[in-house]
């Protein structure tokens, strides 16, 4: 079966959504170092365990997943659709573009 094309979301269409208490799983597969650094929430799942960790990512919400800067999590959206899911999407630019373009805070932890 092939794998679909990657849905992303921009860093402000994911703060609308989150602003509108759209049901949303955010799913952060960066390495607990990156995470105590900086983090906009979620479920932390380096990308290396999350084919081990699936069970833990819900099938019935929206999930956007999240890394650095965005190359990570696409890898994760692939392998979870490889896995079954179809509700998922890459944030683009990662929580890098969140820091510059959403919270400012964040940007200046992440340098």
């Amino acid at each position: 079966m092939p794998v679909s094309k990657v849905r992303e979301l921009s860093v402000s269409e994911l703060k609308s959504r989150l602003d509108a208490h759209d049901d949303i799983f955010l799913l952060d597969v960066r390495e607990p170092d990156e995470s105590k650094l900086a983090s906009i929430g979620g479920l932390l799942v380096p990308l290396a365990e999350l084919a081990s960790r699936t069970n833990e990512v819900p099938r019935d919400k929206t999930v956007v997943i999240y890394c650095y800067s965005g190359g990570r999590s696409a890898w994760a959206v692939e392998l979870l659709q490889r896995e079954g899911f179809s509700n998922l999407f890459n944030l683009r630019g990662g929580i890098l573009a969140w820091g510059q373009l959403i919270d400012p805070a964040i940007g200046a932890k992440l340098g």
